[in-house]
């Protein structure tokens, strides 16, 4: 589960972490360096039983450690600050590598491609787009935020949960729903109608306990890892977004390896986002299982309430086509890939 319950946690991190780019000036951190041996910190947000954690775990730490004199160090549930911070550390070098979402889509707009919604239509389609020419095109917009793409790992299908049932278009209004805090997200929440909330990972078991929100969105498998459905009755697996994850690794540390680490790194990477892709594809039925048998109601939406709601989100398609003379090509690109 999320650290989500003891917030001083997050604040001690918090402080770590301000700690240590005191101390580099925004350079590479001493830290990254112990006994003459190197160490990648791996920052994300997830549960420590969440497969992007497990992939971590089983595959790139041991393949990375067997196969040089690299140490790798996991700190999963926001141990380095939320996913702002510890990307902004991930940029300025005082953290190596990251497990991040597609924040940087603030800066680099071409980023948030992947999250439009109703764009994939399941997880062949995703990754085989991510793991093909979109995808590396995508890895030289990482670059010139000053980090490398290591890897394609996938989130998943973004379903809405709440403490009231959603069946209609009609119930999405009002609804206060916590969404994170981009502009694709906030376009998306506002066109389905609902009152959007944003605010960190961290916030929302207790925003949720104490009824500042009526529900948030993300795939099953971090529902059930941060133990949302403590608080949550119904599901609406909207499937809304697809939201993947990458392995992130500041430019500076990857340049300042040597070709041999360099390799080994990327094999493992390579090791791990397969295997967590396998992971998140086999996990969805499980979690839906779980949470169902923990009393969490949840509706399939019929061809027609689906159709609204692709209908309704046109907007944000309209808004992004106006807006970047780019994206209706690459809206086209993601499409034809499913072929």
């Amino acid at each position: 589960m999320l650290n989500i319950k003891r917030p001083l946690s997050v604040v001690l991190a918090g402080a770590l972490l301000f700690s240590v780019t005191a101390c580099g000036g925004g350079q590479q951190a001493d830290s990254a360096s112990t006994g003459g041996t190197k160490t990648i910190k791996i920052a994300n947000y997830f549960a420590e039983s969440h497969s992007q954690n497990v992939a971590l775990r089983e595959k790139f730490k041991p393949l990375v450690e067997e196969n040089t004199d690299l140490k790798v160090e996991i700190y999963p549930n926001n141990e380095l600050g939320a996913e702002a911070q510890y990307t902004n550390g991930l940029r300025s070098g005082t953290v190596e590598m990251a497990v991040a979402g597609m924040g940087l889509q603030a800066n680099a707009p071409k980023l948030g491609v992947v999250e439009w919604p109703f764009l994939f239509e399941d997880y062949d389609h995703a990754q085989k787009t991510l793991d093909g020419d979109l995808g590396d095109e995508l890895g030289q917009e990482f670059k010139g935020q000053g980090v490398k793409l290591l890897g394609w790992t996938a989130n998943g299908f973004r379903n809405v949960s709440s403490n009231r049932p959603v069946k209609s278009m009609e119930d999405f209004k009002g609804l206060r729903l916590r969404m994170p805090d981009l502009p694709l997200y906030i376009k998306t929440g506002e066109s389905l109608g609902v009152s959007v909330q944003p605010m960190a990972i961290s916030e929302i078991f207790t925003a949720l306990e104490q009824g500042v929100i009526d529900g948030q969105e993300n795939p099953y498998a971090t529902v059930r890892a941060s133990g949302w459905h403590e608080v949550q009755s119904h599901i609406l697996e909207s499937q809304h977004m697809f939201s993947p994850n990458a392995y992130l690794m500041n430019t500076a540390f990857w340049e300042g390896l040597t070709k041999e680490e360099q390799a080994a790194i990327q094999k493992a990477a390579d090791e791990a986002s397969d295997y967590q892709w396998d992971l998140s594809r086999k996990s969805v039925e499980e979690d839906k299982k779980f949470l169902q048998e923990h009393g969490v109601e949840i509706t399939v939406p019929d061809e027609g309430f689906k159709k609204e709601m692709v209908e309704a989100v046109q907007p944000v398609y309209d808004e992004l086509y106006a807006k970047h003379d780019w994206a209706k090509g690459f809206a086209d690109r993601v499409k034809a890939a499913k072929e």
